[in-house]
């Protein structure tokens, strides 16, 4: 059953699942690759559960350069602040 359309930029990416990912009702967390979504999938299924959400993206964002931008654009920046006295 569908739950709910989401937006990528509202997914957080998981290392160490290498899929984007968004709760669930059900306490677990909808999945989906990079590979998927470059095959143009747009279902985030639940490991635990029944539902899927809708994933919204543009599919140009995963074509091209074996992704390497993808993580770039879509992660949040892990710069360091620096204080300076």
């Amino acid at each position: 059953m569908s739950y709910d359309d989401v937006e990528i930029e509202d997914m957080e990416w998981e290392e160490e699942l290498q899929a984007f990912t968004y709760p669930c009702p059900c306490g677990d967390l909808f999945q989906i690759t990079k590979e998927e979504l470059r095959l143009g999938e747009e279902i985030a299924r639940c490991p635990s559960c029944s539902l899927y959400i809708n994933v919204k993206y543009n599919i140009e964002d995963f074509t091209g350069d074996s992704g390497q931008n993808t993580k770039k654009n879509l992660e949040p920046s892990k710069q360091q602040l620096i204080a300076v006295a």
